[in-house]
């Protein structure tokens, strides 16, 4: 048939229409980042949105040395690059080369804002968080009624313990109305009494998921007698919600896990304690009749007769080792007295033998001393007629009459002259 194209066709023939188009070829777009998602090629998948539409865009793990900064929701960006169609899918989007960041977009404004405002009021202060029950027996959730969280709180909760009791309010969670059905649901559940509350939904945008960032829902959290876990959307997104809440899941799975306790786990746990008391009692009552038996043979061993011969039996042995330790003693005594008198007598001797040498020294030395003895070796001792000695010529004068003692008497002189020495010659 003439004129009909293949859907491949159309798509190739658009594409190059837009590969042509120099102004699509280097473009840049300005708007605020939304839906954003880093995959784990390496890839940036997110949405460029203003007041009136938005255009899907994504930029290649080739391209993020273009990207200077961590892309986030709510961002005001300015992303270039070249709009171009995706054949498979006959759909454009575009591919960023290069983005820069402008500011903040609105939503994200007024996410800041309430939160810092409500962080001022003191609403996610420590001390207002509630204890979640470790075990519940009624749960409430508040969420859609259809959609993967609420399977996938009941589903884990089956699994974990199926005697827990779910109680479903089915509240709008986007969307115009989402924030006053989310308060109701809260309230409700609040006035049944359960242990715990589950409040939140699915991953999605900062658009899908604005109805947990209002003040009237993290107002109702706040206000709820009920401790609350906050599941909203994937573990990188987070809402006021998850701030006021007493406790704050990544997923509505894991706020399942934290709501629900696992009762066959809590069941081995219990019977493993049943286990440990039996053993140990079992040991008790053992130590208890060891403990009988020990008394028993205690009683026997401690019987007044056995006890008394065997005191007098240790008199005895003590009488006996009394009297040898006596006469050891006697004996030593004896001993140690011969042998002092044996060292006091050689130390007499050595004491005389000492003060004898040493009399014969001093004797020596005296009689080295003696006049006489100088006198004996061919010397003379020199007196005046009044018997004082002369040991200068400066004493005596001619004619003094002088007695020169020798060794064998004793000579009566007269000076004949005197002869002093020179200076000289006292010098040499």
């Amino acid at each position: 048939m003439a004129g009909v194209y293949s859907v491949t066709q159309i798509n190739a023939y658009i594409k190059n229409m837009f590969a042509q188009d120099f102004a699509l070829n280097r473009i840049s777009i300005k708007g605020e980042v939304s839906n954003c998602k880093y995959h784990t090629s390496g890839h940036i998948y997110f949405t460029l949105k203003d007041k009136a539409s938005s255009i899907s865009a994504v930029m290649f793990a080739g391209s993020r040395k273009g990207l200077s900064f961590h892309l986030e929701e709510g961002q005001q960006i300015v992303a270039k690059g070249s709009v171009e169609v995706y054949e498979r899918d006959g759909r454009y989007q575009l591919y960023a080369q290069e983005i820069t960041k402008e500011g903040m977009g609105d939503l994200f404004e007024r996410f800041l804002k309430l939160r810092n405002e409500l962080e001022e009021m003191g609403m996610f202060s420590p001390e207002y968080k509630k204890e979640i029950p470790r075990y519940a027996r009624r749960v409430g959730v508040v969420t859609a009624p259809t959609g993967a969280a609420i399977r996938d709180i009941m589903n884990i909760s089956a699994r974990r313990n199926p005697f827990v009791q779910l109680y479903l309010y089915p509240a709008l969670v986007q969307g115009s109305g989402a924030a006053e059905s989310i308060v109701k649901g809260i309230e409700t559940l609040d006035q049944m009494g359960l242990d715990v509350l589950i409040v939140g939904r699915g991953g999605g945008s900062i658009e899908d998921l604005w109805a947990f960032n209002e003040e009237a829902v993290a107002r109702a959290i706040f206000h709820c007698s009920v401790p609350v876990i906050s599941a909203v959307g994937h573990e990188t997104d987070v809402t006021i919600a998850d701030y006021v809440a007493d406790m704050r899941a990544p997923t509505p799975s894991a706020a399942a896990e934290l709501a629900v306790f696992d009762y066959k786990q809590f069941k081995e746990q219990t019977e493993t304690i049943r286990y440990t008391l039996k053993t140990m009692m079992e040991r008790k009552l053992e130590r208890y009749r060891f403990s009988v038996n020990q008394y028993g043979l205690k009683l026997k061993y401690f019987d007044p007769k056995r006890s008394i011969r065997e005191q007098r039996q240790r008199l005895h042995d003590l009488e006996e080792k009394l009297k040898s330790l006596l006469l050891k003693q006697i004996e030593a005594e004896r001993r140690q007295l011969d042998e002092s008198a044996v060292k006091m007598s050689q130390l007499i001797e050595k004491q005389t033998l000492r003060d004898r040498h040493r009399l014969e020294l001093l004797a020596g030395r005296l009689h080295a001393c003696s006049p006489l003895a100088k006198i004996g070796g061919g010397y003379g001792f020199i007196t005046d007629s009044g018997n004082h000695r002369i040991d200068s010529v400066m004493q005596v004068k001619t004619g003094d009459a002088l007695r020169l003692k020798l060794r064998d008497g004793t000579i009566h002189a007269l000076v004949s002259g005197v002869e002093p020495l020179t200076v000289s010659e006292a010098e040499k």
